[in-house]
């Protein structure tokens, strides 16, 4: 028996685990394992919790005297659910989260044994930040970093499985020069300096606003494959997805698995992340097959940004842990499987104020709409002048698999509003006038007297679009599944404060030559949308004939990671960021070569893990294969059978031809793969990587795939793509 088939048997006698309900109400699960401000309000003195809630909402400092206090309550709160760890929590530039867990365990000078956990604990920590990534911003032999308390972040248990939980505090991390060395902290400046710049925009409308809050609901779409058969693939154990492998008969042109019914072995799963998501404060609302067989998606609530990438962060960690226990494995690449759909995490974005409005929600009284479309236009220019930026923030290997192909939206980007938006804003330009009308099929006349009448929204939607207004929001489709989303974020929120800081400069200049405000407003706003309106798209984005129109109106279509990379070096880039003091040159050059590095790393270890698999796997495989076939042809010419014995010459022919040619291949791309090693410059080594060796990894697939088709699948030796799919 095969590797192969003992993993099938295996996965074959899968059954679901039966779950019982830990509590009658799931809402009293939520966030039971969170150290949230209802908690803290418990625990804590009057004014201590009266600072610590205006650090989190104002974001006014913390003294140590109040953090020492915050410490103690935290750590009896987690020892009393049976914490005995402590770490700050982070996310540095490897995309993956990071913990060093330290224990209350401590001793007193006469060797007494102690729970402890001080304030200056909680407030900073130092790890090693010497094996992070940090782009050259400080030496190998300059270990030290710091992590920082973020309290508008909820500390939370996390349970380690096998016994024991660990209050996790999430954190900050950066160098000991002060540069940023993770997501949060960036993605923190760049949340205030929007907060600033929209509350600034919004007091024009209304005095009455203080703060706006940015808000974000992430869809996080993944494949399930049975352990047995994820540990039978070298590759999807190596490089997070298939390099090799034959699309199946079946696969999702029936469009029968969107929406299906979830089988039961998956269902319970979910409902185990859920309830365990729940505990953690992450508000997950949705779960539902996606459009690939084996492919589902989750969705939270939306929350503020911050809290939400965090959330997001820890829901993938928490779902990889729970997937083990269900035996199953949790893929998040963007394209873990050829020929059907790869993974995005649809980030769905808007700003709401202290006052209960959603500056993106349109309605039908002119005064609110103007405030509307002062947003609206202003986000459009945003991404208008900022496209290129955009797209960099969702660079990876991953996402250049997918980006592109026909499920993901393309490389070029563009916004969708929708016809009854764009006809609004063309009024806007040709009248000067606000019209939002319900039109006659504000209801949908079904002529079922049974069914309630249905609601058309006031925006359609579009699935092809990387950049598309959905009602009341944005949402940033083109982002990867396994994407950190604090980089996209960074990028909007940025672009957008920066875009509000110049229109409130370019209003007041106006205001102060005696212009009516209203009208100045609507100049503005018509000047905007007319140099922007070449961004907005309403059709197919998929399709040969959007990528023509986008060439003759000047739009980027940056297809290769290190090119789109190269953005983040631009003068106008670094003017941008340092405008707004979310990131400074060093720290972008930095972010420029430490994601050069993990794209060039990334494709390596596709590149060996393909080399390894064609010849150790592969055309092992095809070789003993051959053997059989030629002793069978030589039986049936023994017996004077040429004529039966020629088809199996022919297959053998035709599998020596694939060998042969995927030999050469691979050898070919080894020595590309030498020469681009060799290279000193990183650029250019992003660059050989990009169209020199991973130039080979189709040609290579197409030649194994032909002999997954040939070979007996008895001796085929990598699991197919039928069963990774369809075993649940």
């Amino acid at each position: 028996m095969t590797f192969r088939s003992k993993a099938i048997e295996v996965a074959l006698q899968r059954q679901p685990i039966p779950l019982v309900p830990p509590v009658e109400k799931i809402t009293e699960l939520y966030g039971t394992n969170t150290f949230h401000e209802d908690t803290m309000r418990t625990l804590l003195s009057p004014e201590a919790y009266i600072k610590i809630s205006n650090a989190i909402r104002a974001g006014s400092n913390i003294d140590r005297e109040v953090a020492e206090e915050v410490a103690t309550a935290m750590k009896s709160w987690a020892i009393s659910r049976g914490a005995t760890h402590y770490t700050h929590w982070f996310q540095p530039l490897t995309g993956t989260t990071a913990e060093k867990h330290d224990s209350f365990f401590d001793l007193t000078p006469s060797g007494k044994a102690i729970e402890k956990f001080k304030g200056s604990a909680l407030v900073q920590q130092e790890p090693d930040a010497s094996s992070f990534p940090s782009g050259g911003i400080r030496a190998t032999f300059e270990a030290r970093g710091y992590t920082g308390w973020d309290p508008s972040s909820p500390a939370f248990l996390m349970d380690n499985g096998a016994g024991g939980k660990t209050l996790c505090v999430p954190s900050v991390f950066i160098a000991y020069t002060g540069e940023a060395l993770d997501y949060k902290a960036p993605l923190l400046r760049a949340l205030n300096m929007l907060d600033k710049a929209a509350t600034s925009v919004c007091q024009y409308f209304n005095r009455d606003v203080a703060k706006v809050t940015p808000t974000l609901g992430i869809e996080q779409e993944y494949f399930l494959v049975d352990k047995a058969l994820y540990y039978a693939r070298p590759d999807l154990v190596m490089a997070g997805r298939t390099v090799f492998g034959h699309g199946p008969a079946r696969g999702q042109q029936l469009e029968d698995h969107y929406f299906g019914s979830i089988s039961p072995r998956v269902n319970a799963f979910m409902v185990d992340f859920e309830f365990e998501a729940l505990k953690l404060g992450i508000p997950v609302r949705t779960r539902h097959n996606e459009v690939a067989p084996g492919q589902f998606e989750c969705a939270p609530t939306f929350e503020e940004v911050n809290l939400a990438i965090d959330h997001n962060a820890l829901l993938m960690d928490l779902m990889q842990k729970m997937a083990e226990k269900h035996s199953f494995k949790v893929l998040f690449h963007e394209k873990p499987f050829a020929g059907i759909n790869g993974s995005g995490k649809h980030n769905n974005w808007s700003m709401s104020t202290d006052t209960g409005i959603n500056l993106l929600a349109p309605t039908t009284k002119p005064k609110e709409n103007l405030r509307f479309l002062t947003f609206l236009v202003n986000v459009i220019k945003a991404v208008h002048d900022n496209a290129d930026l955009l797209r960099a923030s969702i660079a990876s290997s991953g996402n250049e698999h997918r980006l592109g192909a026909n499920e993901a939206p393309p490389a070029i980007v563009s916004v969708f509003l929708g016809t009854q938006l764009t006809r609004m804003l063309e009024d806007l330009v040709s009248s000067g006038e606000i019209t939002l009308e319900k039109g006659e099929n504000f209801y949908y006349k079904l002529g079922i007297n049974r069914i309630p009448h249905l609601f058309r929204d006031n925006t359609d939607r579009n699935r092809t679009s990387p950049f598309a207004f959905t009602g009341n929001k944005f949402e940033y489709r083109a982002v990867g599944g396994n994407a950190n989303s604090a980089s996209p974020m960074i990028v909007l929120n940025t672009i957008v404060a920066r875009q509000l800081m110049d229109f409130k400069k370019e209003l007041d200049e106006r205001l102060n030559r005696g212009e009516e405000k209203k009208i100045a407003v609507v100049e503005i706003l018509k000047k905007y949308y007319t140099d922007s309106k070449k961004i907005l798209f309403e059709g197919n984005g998929y399709s040969e004939e959007w990528v023509e129109e986008a060439n003759k109106r000047g739009l980027s279509n940056i297809k290769t990671t290190y090119e789109a990379l190269k953005v983040y070096t631009h003068e106008d880039t670094i003017r941008l960021f340092e405008s707004v003091e979310v990131l400074n040159a060093r720290e972008l050059h930095a972010r420029y070569d430490i994601e050069l590095e993990n794209y060039i790393k990334k494709i390596q270890i596709e590149s060996r893990v393909m080399g390894d698999l064609a010849l150790n796997h592969i055309v092992s495989t095809a070789v003993k294969y051959q053997f059989k076939l030629a002793q069978t042809a030589r039986s049936l010419s023994d017996l004077d059978m040429n004529n039966e014995a020629e088809p199996i010459k022919e297959i053998i022919r035709e599998i020596s031809e694939h060998v042969i040619i995927i030999k050469k291949l691979v050898y070919e791309m080894t020595e590309s793969r030498k020469v681009a090693n060799n290279l000193e410059d990183l650029v250019e080594k992003a660059k050989m990587y990009s169209l020199d060796v991973k130039g080979y990894f189709e040609e290579i697939r197409y030649h194994v795939d032909k002999l997954e088709l040939v070979i007996d699948d008895e001796d085929w030796p990598l699991v197919k793509y039928r069963e990774m799919l369809f075993i649940r």
